[in-house]
């Protein structure tokens, strides 16, 4: 068959255990002397691990690194990769100790050792990067390394921490090539993943050739690669056109992921449904024009989600009512259940409550060229102004100068994707609402934060969705987000290039290694 689509249900199942034995990944079928090119307009922050926490970064990390876990395709449960085997010691789920495999080594011939792994978790922490991903590792308190064991010390129970390990920013770098306080800034990456970072061009390449030495939960090497950036979806659109890429990957445009047609017999499209969600993020703090509840209230009360993702996405995304989106443990419809639907009666008396000259005036900031950012912004800027209710200056923004400007509290509001780290509802909720969270927007609230904590002492996962669920009550009433809508995945590839519907789930896994030629 020429053209295959391909619906891939993404209920992710609970993790059932957090000890982990040894594990095989199925390997990549093909050809692998040609290079394949796959094009995205997902963006690189950096290429240390330390210093970045967004999805083109770890999309790289996930081939050029490797971490003590991984996960299988659309898998519950992390398995070994750099690690022979982990498990929790005891009953109490704040002591998680792994034997590091005894075969790997660096580009530079140098042997991995546990100190490396020790080195690596200890720098996330230290340099502590505004857009890294230090806050995952929260409950990490310490590391301890002898011979091939490490030892993590945890501050509190979390039987969520074998699911950090297995993500970007549990990457183990070499400790002899990355500063220790300090972000590594030139275009070089020495991992010990699928790939060898060859050559990088910021904005422009990254080329991959198959690791050799790599040894870990694939068997089979995958094809050489080049990663290609380009600037918008437009752009990424018009070089499968050209064919200068093989495969496109988040995102073409919503109108063409809309028209893409099964019978087409010169493509082959993959489309799942996946974990990843974008939310309006407010600024809490003192000073911001959203600083009070009330305004925040009324914004989510005027919000009309059916209309944006029929109108801007064309119907490729789904409207999302709570913070966990569907198909992960806890998903709850929170904001439909307190804003069922668009009220300007509604917002009016909150902003009446709330005592403030109308109309309110703030800022909306969005990275230029990620999906349909700028129309998105256009459409909710016409539904929040339609009553004279609001005044939104919306302005868009080059990626890094964009996050620079969010970190810093220079934003009122801005809208970012999140995709999920690895498939459990707490990626959801500490790093986007906990104390200290990456979406540096000044929220905190005691009552979230010891809900995440609860939820945290459950290694059967099963057993959290209450936590979830009056937790995300707690977000809908406070509102430091709005959540907007739930993205279907979309791999475009040409009839040649197959493995595309292994390329990203919700694990938070970029699988380059699975494309190959058929």
């Amino acid at each position: 068959m020429r053209s295959v689509r391909m619906r891939i249900l993404a209920t992710l199942l609970v993790l059932a255990a957090a000890g982990v034995g040894g594990w095989k990944l199925l390997p990549a079928q093909g050809g692998k002397s040609k290079t394949i090119r796959v094009g995205t307009t997902d963006a690189v922050t950096s290429l240390d691990p330390a210093g970045a926490y967004d999805a083109g970064s770890w999309a790289l990390f996930s081939n050029v690194f490797q971490s003590l876990l991984t996960f299988e395709p659309d898998g519950a449960a992390p398995v070994p990769d750099a690690a022979e085997s982990c498990r929790f010691e005891g009953i109490g789920l704040d002591t998680y100790t792994c034997t590091l495999r005894d075969d790997l080594t660096f580009p530079s011939g140098r042997e991995m050792t546990a100190e490396d792994v020790k080195y690596s978790f200890d720098r996330v922490k230290a340099i502590n990067s505004d857009v890294g991903p230090a806050s995952l590792f929260d409950t990490l308190a310490s590391v301890d390394a002898k011979g091939l064991t490490v030892t993590f010390h945890l501050s509190s129970p979390d039987a969520t921490f074998p699911f950090k390990v297995a993500t970007g920013a549990g990457s183990i770098v070499d400790h002899t090539r990355y500063p220790k306080g300090a972000l590594r800034t030139d275009r070089g990456a020495d991992g010990t993943g699928m790939y060898v970072l060859e050559t990088y061009t910021q904005g422009k390449q990254a080329v991959l050739a198959p690791n050799e030495r790599y040894r870990g939960a694939v068997e089979e090497p995958g094809s050489p690669t080049v990663l290609r950036y380009y600037t918008d979806p437009k752009a990424l659109e018009s070089a499968w056109k050209a064919k200068a890429i093989d495969v496109a990957t988040r995102q073409l445009p919503p109108a063409v992921l809309a028209g893409l047609s099964p019978s087409d017999p010169d493509q082959r499209v993959t489309e799942a449904d996946s974990a990843e969600t974008r939310n309006l993020v407010l600024n809490v703090r003192g000073g911001s024009a959203l600083h009070d509840r009330l305004v925040r209230q009324a914004l989510a009360a005027l919000i009309d989600r059916e209309q944006l993702v029929s109108e801007t996405y064309k119907g490729t995304t789904e409207a999302l009512y709570g913070l966990i989106p569907t198909g992960i443990t806890g998903h709850s419809t929170s904001f439909f259940d307190a804003y069922p639907k668009p009220s300007e009666k509604k917002a009016r008396a909150l902003l009446a409550e709330a005592g403030v000259q109308l109309p309110v005036r703030f800022t909306y900031g969005y990275a230029e060229g990620r999906g349909a950012a700028g129309e998105e912004a256009a459409e909710l800027k016409k539904q929040l102004e339609a009553g004279g209710l609001f005044q939104v200056e919306t302005e868009g923004y080059e990626w890094t100068d964009f996050q620079k400007r969010y970190t810093q509290g220079q934003l009122d509001a801005w809208a970012v994707g999140w995709v999920a780290d690895f498939p459990d509802p707490d990626t959801f909720s500490t790093p986007l609402v906990g104390t200290g969270n990456t979406m540096k927007n000044g929220y905190s609230s005691k009552e979230v934060d010891r809900l995440i904590q609860a939820s945290q002492q459950y290694e059967d996962r099963s057993r959290t969705p209450d936590d979830f669920e009056e937790l995300q009550e707690i977000v809908a009433q406070d509102v430091p987000l709005i959540p907007l809508w739930q993205r279907k995945e979309y791999v475009v590839s040409s009839e040649d290039v197959g493995g595309g519907q292994y390329l990203s789930d919700g694990t938070g896994v970029f699988r380059l290694w699975r494309l190959n030629w058929i």
